[in-house]
């Protein structure tokens, strides 16, 4: 209908068009316009025209999308209108007779006046829809719908946003100004009618003034990757937050000429950091994981679920969760899209209950076990050790065993960078987690299976036939706003108005994004099925860039709150905690780092300690945790892997104890 109508008035248009070049040129014609042979003129000229005009691409495109290549539609169907009615004229002058008062002069004058009159009601449109004064008049009529947004990127992405935000219905916001990332764009110029208004590196500073000058800004929009073109794009968010503006990033377009609308995304702590992001290998990782059977331990914890979500993302035949928090595994569910709820299985269970996860095992018949589940709070288990042994090496040992046993081709531990010459309770089960799979993936390679044995029903060897199962552990260190993380401890005392608690203010950390690591991990997994021999690796590595200050972290967070450190949100020092350590290193002196073919992962050559040897520490272990002796335990597991100074308040009287036990 709405096609109808704009063509009925294309036709009248051109009507008046010819009426208007008649009197315009003050023309006198020979014959009467509304005579029978004037009417049946008048007839054929409005089908040519309509021809004409179908032909041109006139009725191809909706009015509020209206732009240069359709006005240049007009021009050319107008053109090519005047010409046919020319030719039509010299033709019945050639073969009939020639019409008084009708000459090319007229055919100019109807050209110029059809272009103008049938372009006007869309110019006159697009002006309503988007013009300046139709916003003002918009906003005064009490429309709060629409938000005010200034943008700062690259003018070139302007031009793509404020173009969609003119033609996307309901119109959700208006840019009223560009803060250009560029240093030499031309300030004070116009993108589509809006204003470049800053440049840098003036932008903060005019940040600053405009949102002091007016009431009526609503969000600040960023372009795509400006936290890594700008040095000053924290204290952008920072000046934004604090006088109340929302601040988003543009991440593209969703539904183009569909009721569309801009996909912004909320600006996190993890963009704040200006850590590069890895692009995900999607096909590989993909590829990998579709089909399979995949089996998730500590599945609700922080990491395992980002794996869950991944998994069934990658279209992931079946996702097996074991996890021992009932209240973990209800978050993790409501976590999940309907459609994949029938893919996705989750058990109540403990990784150390040996029976049920056996049955668990050959019951799903994964081809890939994720072993997330860990305790991993350092200063929680300088107290609680045994807990740490139990699950963290126990635990660790328990799945793998069960993995060879049942014939499950691959089983990744995750690892973590307190792995690196511990210091803590956490780091020392880690790095013997390490162990354990690096002699399981050593044992693997060299075809030979280890004895079976048993350390007082804790553990024993990975079964008597060899059962070809991959094993590899990934190290990496923090990870951003997972569970009892400091971003998500600051956040909790950002809000309660501080102070924020830092150890020590020359504390740095590794950060990575929980996406980016899964991903990574997944490909590292995907990596090593491909790997035999020489070429393969127990341990795989990820490059989390620079260590990055606790104390810049405080005070990025503080500000993007809207708050001034020390000012508004009081910082406190408490001092190094048992078992921290000032700096984290991914990997240890005597370790090679092997760059591979993979974007932020490498290989790690170290020390292995072969099974016979972890067997035999195995029941000392057992003893050391029954007569709740840490210092010997510590000292038992520092054995495993060559440490020679003492861990986590392990004495020297531990040694001799121990020597003779770990062989």
């Amino acid at each position: 209908m709405r096609r109808a109508i704009i063509m009925a008035q294309d036709l009248v248009m051109v009507l008046v068009a010819v009426a208007l070049s008649l009197i315009l040129s003050q023309s006198r014609l020979s014959f009467d316009a509304f005579s029978a042979s004037g009417l049946a003129c008048w007839v054929l000229i409005v089908l040519v025209a309509h021809l004409l005009f179908r032909t041109c691409g006139l009725y191809n495109t909706v009015w509020r999308f209206a732009s240069t290549p359709d006005f240049f539609n007009i021009l050319k169907g107008c053109g090519s209108l005047t010409v046919v009615l020319y030719l039509a004229s010299l033709a019945f002058r050639f073969f009939f007779q020639p019409v008084a008062g009708l000459n090319e002069r007229q055919f100019i004058v109807f050209f110029l006046v059809s272009f103008t009159i049938i372009s006007a009601p869309r110019l006159y449109y697009r002006f309503l829809r988007d013009g300046a004064s139709w916003r003002i008049l918009r906003r005064a009529a009490g429309d709060a719908s629409t938000k005010q947004a200034l943008f700062i990127g690259r003018l070139s992405e302007a031009d793509v946003i404020v173009r969609f935000i003119r033609t996307a219905q309901p119109s959700e916001y208006a840019i009223s100004g560009i803060m250009a990332t560029e240093s030499d764009a031309p300030l004070g110029t116009q993108i589509q009618g809006v204003p470049v208004v800053a440049l840098r590196p003036r932008l903060v500073e005019v940040l600053e003034d405009y949102v002091k000058g007016t009431e009526s800004l609503d969000l600040l929009i960023f372009g795509q990757g400006v936290e890594r073109e700008i040095e000053d794009y924290a204290e952008l968010v920072r000046v934004a937050r604090h006088s109340g503006i929302g601040v988003v990033q543009f991440s593209g377009l969703s539904e183009l000429g569909q009721g569309g609308k801009l996909v912004l995304d909320a600006v996190e702590m993890e963009t704040i950091m200006r850590r590069s992001a890895v692009a995900t290998d999607t096909t590989r990782i993909g590829a990998f994981v579709g089909g399979k059977r995949v089996m998730v331990t500590g599945g609700a914890g922080s990491i395992g679920r980002v794996l869950v979500k991944r998994a069934l993302e990658l279209g992931a035949e079946a996702v097996l969760v074991a996890d021992n928090s009932e209240f973990g595994i209800f978050q993790l569910d409501q976590l999940i899209d309907d459609g994949d709820r029938d893919r996705l299985t989750s058990r109540i269970v403990d990784v150390t209950d040996r029976p049920h996860m056996t049955r668990l095992v050959n019951e799903f018949k994964p081809a890939i076990i994720f072993h997330a589940a860990a305790l991993k709070h350092v200063p929680l288990l300088e107290e609680n050790w045994e807990a740490a042994i139990e699950t963290n090496v126990f635990g660790t040992l328990a799945c793998a065993e069960i993995a060879a046993e049942c014939g499950v081709p691959q089983f990744l531990l995750i690892s973590s960078d307190k792995a690196v010459d511990p210091t803590s309770v956490l780091g020392v089960t880690k790095r013997a987690a390490e162990q354990v799979v690096s002699s399981l993936h050593e044992a693997q390679a060299a075809a030979s299976p280890p004895r079976a044995g048993a350390a007082n029903g804790h553990a024993g060897a990975p079964g008597l036939r060899h059962s070809g199962t991959k094993f590899i552990a990934v190290r990496f260190g923090n990870v951003f706003g997972s569970n009892g993380s400091v971003a998500t401890i600051f956040q909790a005392q950002i809000e309660a108005g501080g102070p924020v608690t830092i150890t020590d203010r020359r504390m740095t950390r590794y950060f990575m994004t929980v996406a980016e690591a899964v991903d990574l991990v997944i490909m590292s997994a995907a990596d090593a099925e491909q790997r035999q021999g020489a070429d393969d690796y127990a341990i795989y590595m990820l490059d989390m860039g620079k260590p990055v200050p606790i104390l810049e972290v405080a005070e990025t967070m503080i500000r993007m709150a809207g708050k001034s450190p020390y000012t508004d949100i009081p910082i406190r020092f408490t001092g190094i905690r048992p078992g921290e350590k000032l700096h984290e290193t991914l990997h240890a002196e005597n370790e090679d780092v092997v760059k591979l073919d993979i974007a932020k992962i490498f290989g790690l050559r170290t020390g292995v300690i072969e099974w016979p040897r972890i067997e035999a520490a195995l029941p000392a272990l057992v003893a050391a945790m029954h007569d709740r002796d840490k210092a010997a335990a510590l000292a038992i597991l520092g054995g495993l892997y060559g440490a020679e100074e003492d861990i986590g308040g392990a004495r020297e009287e531990a040694a001799p104890k121990t020597a003779g036990q770990v062989g």
